[in-house]
């Protein structure tokens, strides 16, 4: 990989005098879905697929993004004194929301750099890329000018950046997902407190197998930030009757007793999805403690049918993945991950049984959708690290 980066830098922008190699993971949520920005409880983990950065310091005042997933922009140059959202700049955005973040808290980036990005992570599935390109620039910027910011910094401007600059109102789980990565374990993040532990994650005889819709999508024209929407108008009615900041201070029983504030049976729904979700995700690193793994695989299948019933991001595609893996031999659980409308699935499948969920999988897919779905069998993962 290291000269395969190396050989396309040089090719794109003449010569690797002075470069360095980063790299930044991508990264699955195994429970709890929309529940970031309701300051609930999530449980992702780092892969170790992602994104990777060759990059130098130019001695200029521009920024030049190049992207070996998207050769067909070339490269896109940015002034350090514009760092302005233009649409035409397409993924550059990201890296270029990062660095305005940075600046903003005091890190000033004086000088330009030549970034050439590569990405192994499916472009909008659902696996976070672009939390990944973020925390990849915010990281490779922090080595290149001598920063002194924290991992968790990191998350945080990475998340400004993608709220702010790009214009997603997403939570902070995948930024600190990414950022905060340590392999073999999950995060228990409560999103309220930014208070977390890691969590080992022991699948003996299992692998987390992702599938993916190929259906493609974008956060920011999806119904994200609608649903974001939905539920601080839930919030506000049942602060009428509860000393509560966010939907994931309550518990189920607390929701069940005030919930007809919400004479709104649609915001409703999405408040019910967010309490039901947070308490499931408590259960379910819970039962991961315990070893019960077979605890874990249904929490995971009641929170797809949440996502599909209350919540409504799953769609056809992601549906007909998840139902189609429920009827397979030697799944444990298996669910949505992301923020929905296309995207992955993420299961958990004994070893044996992996080539045959697959093919079976994939066949029901492909009749019923026409065309194909593409399947990881991936592994949990570190944040992120200097290669080079």
């Amino acid at each position: 990989m290291k000269e395969k980066l190396l050989l396309e830098f040089e090719q794109v922008f003449d010569n690797t005098n002075d470069v360095h190699i980063f790299f930044a993971p991508g990264r699955v949520n195994l429970i709890g879905e929309h529940t970031d920005y309701n300051g609930g409880h999530v449980f992702p983990c780092a892969l170790t697929i992602g994104t990777y950065a060759v990059a130098r310091k130019n001695n200029s005042n521009e920024l030049r993004f190049f992207s070996m997933n998207f050769r067909e922009l070339g490269i896109i140059t940015v002034a350090l004194e514009q760092l302005v959202y233009d649409k035409a700049n397409d993924f550059a955005n990201y890296p270029a929301g990062v660095i305005k973040a940075l600046k903003d808290h005091g890190y000033e980036v004086k000088e330009g750099m030549d970034i050439l990005y590569y990405g192994n992570i499916p472009n909008g599935s659902g696996l976070s890329s672009s939390a990944s390109l973020e925390v990849l620039t915010a990281y490779l910027v922090r080595e290149l000018f001598g920063f002194s910011y924290s991992f968790l910094d990191m998350a945080k401007y990475s998340k400004e950046a993608e709220n702010q600059f790009v214009g997603v109102n997403c939570g902070i789980m995948d930024q600190f997902a990414c950022a905060m990565g340590k392999a073999g374990n999950a995060m228990f993040l409560d999103t309220n407190t930014l208070e977390f532990e890691y969590a080992p994650i022991h699948l003996n005889g299992m692998k987390i197998v992702i599938a993916n819709t190929n259906k493609k999508r974008g956060l920011g024209d999806s119904k994200y930030n609608q649903r974001r929407a939905e539920c601080e108008r839930a919030l506000t009615l049942l602060q009428t009757k509860l000393p509560i900041a966010s939907l994931g201070e309550l518990t189920e029983a607390q929701f069940e007793s005030v919930k007809d504030v919400i004479e709104d049976e649609e915001i409703r729904k999405r408040a019910k999805h967010a309490v039901y979700e947070n308490q499931r995700t408590i259960r379910a690193v819970k039962a991961l403690k315990e070893n019960n793994i077979g605890l874990f695989g249904h929490l995971m299948n009641e929170s797809h049918i949440s996502l599909r019933d209350d919540y409504e991001v799953t769609g056809e595609e992601l549906d007909t993945l998840v139902l189609a893996a429920w009827e397979q031999n030697g799944v444990i659980g298996a669910r949505m991950t992301g923020a929905g409308f296309g995207g992955c699935t993420v299961n958990i499948v004994e070893n044996e049984k992996v080539k045959e969920f697959i093919e079976n999988v994939e066949g029901i897919y492909k009749e019923k959708i026409g065309y194909a779905a593409s399947f990881y069998i991936v592994e949990v993962g570190d944040g992120p690290k200097t290669i080079l």
